[in-house]
């Protein structure tokens, strides 16, 4: 089984942040302080991830947010608050592609491997493996990464990745099975060796 080698910190349970947000629905604001925190780092991986520039990541993380706590007295805790989340940030990123679609490019997109590099400490083990996976990850057809990302990196299940990313349960497991064939074959190469199904035929 492919295990990626960019994981992201555990997080409190899914139950204590619906529980903060819920409570923060009602004006805590402690619990606002606490589901934004526990919350923040996956946020900030998944927009980056989507394909959005790495310049604009920590916006689009800040604005995520407040469209969040804007929106919270809609949310009546029937899905978790993660998945709820995630799927605010993935609106984000589509309304800011369509943004920047509409006005002249500055500069060009930064590269996967600097976005990497700022998402990721130095030092810690499996640091050049999360670059290389970062790298694979942009080769990756974008419903395939979004569904990869949500279910191998940030931890959520197949229900879950389907309601934040608008599609059936099957489907998400389709693209992440495709994702995962695709990266394994991507890293023989990378290798110079020939995945093994090619190597029996």
């Amino acid at each position: 089984m492919f295990t990626p080698a960019l994981h992201s910190s555990p997080c409190p349970h899914d139950e204590s942040i619906t529980s903060w947000a819920l409570a923060a629905r009602g004006g805590d604001l402690d619990a606002v302080e606490k589901f934004v925190r526990a919350l923040h780092r996956d946020v900030s991986r998944y927009v980056t991830y989507l394909g959005a520039d790495p310049q604009a990541a920590d916006d689009l993380t800040q604005d995520t947010f407040l469209r969040a706590l804007g929106s919270l007295h809609r949310f009546e805790g029937r899905s978790s608050a993660r998945s709820w989340l995630l799927a605010i940030a993935r609106r984000a990123v589509i309304d800011n592609l369509r943004y920047s679609s509409a006005r002249p490019r500055l500069s060009d997109r930064d590269n996967w491997q600097s976005a990497a590099e700022r998402a990721q400490p130095r030092g810690l083990p499996g640091f050049d493996d999360g670059i290389a996976l970062a790298e694979l990850l942009t080769a990756l057809p974008d419903d395939r990464r979004e569904a990869f990302v949500l279910t191998q990196m940030l931890g959520l299940s197949y229900e879950e990745a389907a309601r934040a990313g608008g599609c059936p349960v099957g489907t998400v497991r389709s693209r992440v099975a495709r994702a995962r064939n695709s990266l394994i074959e991507s890293l023989y190469e990378a290798e110079g060796h020939r995945p093994l199904a090619a190597a029996a035929a």
